[in-house]
């Protein structure tokens, strides 16, 4: 099976699509972009890695979304970090720090992205309790 995901800047999970490892990114895309467009009619532009050239004018004519491919350097040599494409890959990383997805152990694809969404549930649930937890910890002035 295949994980495709689409995160905002922050890398926080806006949708999750797992499919059979023969279907390309490209095509998962074509289904999950138009749910995504419905869903969240204020996106405007969104960046992907080389597996989804091609999409741009589809995206562009049928859900008026700019789709901006981030190619690497034509000279890059080696692993190099690209802007916009880490922040998947770092996303990917939180999500598969659950133990379940780290393995494929479900039969059904949506056994997966409910795993996959609770994970991330986790994720932003902790987030939000630490930064509760920061705020509670600064000291307030005290009026004299």
């Amino acid at each position: 099976m295949t994980i495709d995901v689409i995160v905002d800047t922050k890398g926080l999970l806006m949708t999750v699509k797992v499919t059979a490892a023969d279907v390309t990114d490209r095509d998962a895309a074509r289904e999950l972009l138009p749910e995504l467009r419905e869903r969240n009619p204020e996106l405007t532009l969104m960046w992907g890695d080389n597996a989804y050239t091609g999409l741009a004018d589809w995206a562009r004519n049928d859900l008026d979304l700019t789709f901006k491919v981030v190619k690497k350097p034509p000279n890059q040599v080696g692993f190099k970090v690209l802007p916009h494409r880490w922040i998947v890959e770092r996303s990917l990383s939180w999500l598969m720090r659950a133990r379940r997805n780290a393995r494929d152990y479900e039969r059904l694809p949506e056994h997966s992205e409910v795993h996959i969404t609770w994970a991330n549930i986790t994720l932003m649930t902790r987030r939000i309790t630490r930064a509760d937890a920061r705020r509670a910890a600064v000291p307030k002035p005290i009026a004299a």
